[in-house]
């Protein structure tokens, strides 16, 4: 092995090599902070096996962007001359100096996400989330001298890592087209390295088989293609060669299936309320920080720990909620939306079950979570016959045709669990007959 190059051994990936630059990020503290931040939050009392890391996520988005970067700058691949005409020079010094710098972006993409990942996000003042987290610890002192040592341009790397639209709302640059494919090799909608990768890795820890795709066949066949041909946008993006559609084909109903399943789990969405309600009561201002340095001093085990002291002390604000986290008291499924009431003309049925229930029960015993997974870009170019550029749309109807995973629930207090779901089965058409007739 040359010098100054380092192995890690991944689950998922195999092995990873990093080379001095990168491993002085991966020993920095913000990105050792990563081992303390749990990829899918408190999901791992519903599928024990899912406690991986962030961490270990950034290693594999690394890894991934790289493997997406060395097939798409292939001379061979371009096919286009509008296309070759932003490329730097086959692995001349710019060209290796963007893979290095993309290589650190996908490594701390994440930098910025709060303790237990997107289940605290919404306890960030307005205007703020992980990705602007992401940008200031970036940016700070704290990285300042690794990024003079290794002589790259912090903003490079968090321009990549954030991606296009954050880019321009929080660092008001704009990316240019070749910045941009960067960027969405990492963070695209359709073939970002980050959701390849944690599609894969929530699956293997989760223990189950829907975020499953041949992420192999797909990295090879993806190219650099403009977005329409003839008379349409010449906009370079990220497409595929028409062999690589089933593959991509796969990933899309993998992320619809990992939502379905696993991401919108009734019990890891009533966990991700209880915890929610345990750092409200138990932040000060019921807000995380936005300052980067107490940013940094805040993880997974420093709420844990909170969680299991405070669920012992009853005199806390934040007790009851400690103690339904740390002793599994969550709320009950008492409904759950169907494909019958998503036909009712009201709008959000489960929101007048809530509301019945908030009646009957009392509001601080009664939960409703609705969720809808977001809608992201499906279309993007394929190489057809090695000339012609279609849309994948036109070529496959998947991906114009595959809904967006949904649910919705209410949940009561356990001790209510029974007599709810009596009450329930004896009221429910008549609580939707009348929102409907009203």
């Amino acid at each position: 092995m040359a010098k100054n190059i380092h192995e890690i051994r991944d689950p998922i990936h195999v092995f990873i090599r990093l080379d001095s630059a990168e491993r002085k990020i991966l020993d920095s503290p913000p990105f050792q902070r990563l081992r303390h931040i749990h990829q899918l939050a408190l999901t791992y009392l519903v599928y024990p096996g899912a406690t991986h890391k962030r961490f270990e996520h950034s290693l594999g988005v690394m890894e991934l962007a790289s493997r997406i970067y060395d097939v798409v700058t292939e001379p061979e691949n371009i096919h286009k001359d509008s296309v070759r005409d932003i490329l730097p020079s086959h692995r001349g010094l710019d060209h290796l100096k963007w893979k290095r710098t993309l290589r650190l972006a996908a490594l701390c993409h994440d930098l910025g996400h709060l303790p237990f990942s997107h289940a605290s996000e919404k306890l960030l003042p307005k205007g703020w989330d992980h990705e602007r987290m992401t940008m200031e610890v970036i940016l700070s002192e704290e990285m300042a001298d690794i990024w003079k040592e290794i002589d790259l341009q912090p903003e490079h790397v968090a321009k990549l890592a954030i991606g296009p639209k954050k880019s321009k709302d929080y660092m008001n640059i704009e990316l240019d087209e070749w910045e941009s494919i960067l960027s969405e090799i990492i963070t695209g909608d359709v073939f970002g390295a980050d959701r390849m990768d944690y599609l894969l890795r929530d699956s293997y820890h989760a223990g189950v088989a829907y975020g499953k795709f041949d992420h192999y066949r797909l990295i090879d066949t993806m190219r650099i293609l403009p977005k329409q041909e003839t008379g349409g946008s010449q906009e370079p993006v990220l497409g595929v060669e028409e062999g690589g559609l089933e593959s991509a084909e796969a990933l899309l109903l993998a992320r619809y299936f990992m939502f379905s399943q696993i991401y919108f789990h009734p019990v890891r969405l009533i966990y991700d309320e209880h915890l929610s309600d345990f750092l409200k009561s138990w932040l000060d201002g019921g807000m995380f920080p936005i300052d980067y340095e107490e940013h940094l001093k805040y993880t997974d085990n420093e709420v844990i720990s909170a969680m299991l002291s405070i669920a012992k002390d009853k005199s806390h604000p934040a007790h009851t909620h400690a103690d339904r986290l740390v002793h599994r008291r969550h709320f009950k499924s008492i409904y759950r939306s169907t494909a019958e009431d998503r036909k009712l003309s009201i709008f959000k049925p489960g929101r007048k079950i809530y509301e019945a229930a908030s009646e009957k029960f009392g509001e601080e015993n009664v939960k409703h979570v609705e969720k809808t997974q977001t809608r992201r870009r499906n279309d993007f170019p394929v190489l057809v016959q090695g000339a012609r550029i279609a849309g994948a749309a036109s070529e496959k109807e998947t991906f114009s045709g595959v809904p967006l995973a949904s649910c919705a629930h209410v949940f009561v207090s356990p001790e209510m669990r029974d007599e709810a779901d009596d009450w329930l089965s004896q009221n429910r058409q008549r609580i939707l007959s009348a929102a409907e007739g009203g």
